[in-house]
């Protein structure tokens, strides 16, 4: 942390969670709280209006009624992105920190997180680095793990096969030769493989491969 006061807007629809965010920053002498909202669309306008000056770092919830916390996020990150990102929430499905993540958030925090760990949160962040509790990391590893054992049970395998031979650089004519089948049922194969693993193009589908252990 420099010398500098760092200045911080908190934004929750719970008066009772937010008055409790409140008093444990405004103990800190490092900290200086420009704006509390019930609301992401009044941080955001309130944002837009100064454009982006002297704001710090947000710390905001997700359920909201207006703009969604990960909306709000997406909408700092896109246009301002040295505004720094805090998330503290209840939520801790893998989606929406996929989602959060893929936004750039700078740390994501449950609710239930102790005094302590608010503050080392916001002050790790303040310094340019990342902080995810480690509920946070689990239940994210946990529902990419399940997702992958998901996956696999969800390929045949010919699907399988092909995936393999794809990730081994075979032209699509040479895995038809090799399995017996038509270069346009390789094809489709290959189309289905991208839907299903949900990747872009060849390379992800080789990523996925080397992932799932079929490379040898």
């Amino acid at each position: 942390m420099t010398l500098q006061t760092k200045r911080l807007i908190v934004v929750d629809d719970h008066k009772m969670f937010l008055d409790g965010l409140l008093s444990i920053i405004a103990n800190d002498s490092d900290f200086q709280i420009v704006m509390t909202a019930n609301s992401g669309e009044n941080v955001i306008k309130f944002v837009d209006n100064t454009k982006g000056e002297n704001i710090d770092l947000i710390i905001t919830d997700i359920s909201m009624p207006d703009v969604t916390g990960i909306e709000l996020n997406k909408h700092i990150k896109s246009n301002y992105p040295n505004i720094k990102t805090l998330v503290v929430s209840m939520l801790h499905d893998s989606k929406t920190i996929h989602t959060l993540t893929e936004d750039n958030v700078d740390g994501y925090v449950p609710k239930n997180a102790e005094k302590t760990e608010l503050l080392l949160a916001i002050k790790t962040i303040l310094k340019g680095e990342k902080y995810f509790s480690e509920s946070i990391k689990q239940a994210y590893m946990n529902s990419m793990f399940n997702k992958e054992k998901d996956v696999i049970t969800a390929l045949t395998n010919r699907e399988k096969e092909v995936l393999k031979l794809i990730a081994e650089e075979f032209t699509t004519q040479e895995i038809a030769d090799q399995l017996f089948l038509s270069k346009h049922t390789i094809e489709g194969y290959r189309k289905n493989l991208i839907s299903k693993l949900e990747v872009r193009n060849l390379a992800g589908l080789t990523k996925y491969a080397i992932k799932l252990g079929l490379l040898d």
